[in-house]
């Protein structure tokens, strides 16, 4: 199984970080490791050595069948459902990996950073790209986003990475996050939502 990710996927969020990226550079694609992955309501355990740890909440898809060069038109055949994740990101860590033009793999890929919901097959929705998500913690609020601000579609980004990698069963896909990111505490609780369904649910430790 692969894990990957898509940076500065929004414009609001890109504003916040004093980035411009645009559709022309193409997708910032990056990989976790599968020790990443935090499902099941297991809780984070939020690393003492890493600085400030934030939380970026995203649509993510789940890859249902082998594909290598998909062409945009054919990529909705390759994923069957979708849910919600938090890419949790080590922030001054990744500044200061920025700064000297080093790979993020540190700063995004350390054990238990990709936090991923139940899954919901993508036949509920009458449309991938008008989905409203959101995170809560404590039972607030804190940051809203819908897939139809993305800079890069789903099937954009499906058909990007299979130049590059085999995609097969079971690989998920984090499509970015919107703006709102924010440091996470021990003894928060986090949910996150598609429309008003929950799909996600743990607390940080």
């Amino acid at each position: 199984m692969k894990i990957f990710a898509v940076g500065m996927n929004y414009a609001e969020y890109n504003k916040s970080q004093n980035e411009t990226l645009s559709k022309k550079e193409g997708p910032v694609i990056f990989t976790k490791a599968d020790s990443a992955l935090l499902k099941d309501k297991k809780p984070f355990f939020i690393p003492d050595d890493l600085g400030t740890i934030e939380y970026e909440t995203e649509l993510v898809v789940r890859i249902c069948r082998l594909g290598k060069t998909i062409s945009e038109r054919f990529a909705h055949r390759y994923y069957d459902a979708v849910t919600v994740g938090i890419d949790f990101t080590a922030r001054e860590l990744q500044q200061k990996l920025r700064a000297q033009g080093l790979p993020w793999d540190l700063c995004k890929g350390f054990d238990g950073s990709a936090a991923l919901g139940e899954w919901i097959p993508k036949e509920k929705f009458l449309d991938i790209q008008r989905l409203r998500f959101h995170l809560d913690i404590n039972g607030q609020t804190i940051q809203e986003g819908c897939t139809s601000d993305m800079l890069y579609k789903v099937d954009e980004i499906i058909s990007y990475i299979s130049r590059y990698f085999t995609l097969k069963t079971g690989d998920i896909l984090y499509t970015g996050c919107p703006s709102g990111c924010g440091p996470v505490h021990i003894n928060d609780h986090l949910e996150g939502y598609i429309e008003e369904r929950k799909v996600l649910d743990f607390n940080c430790k």
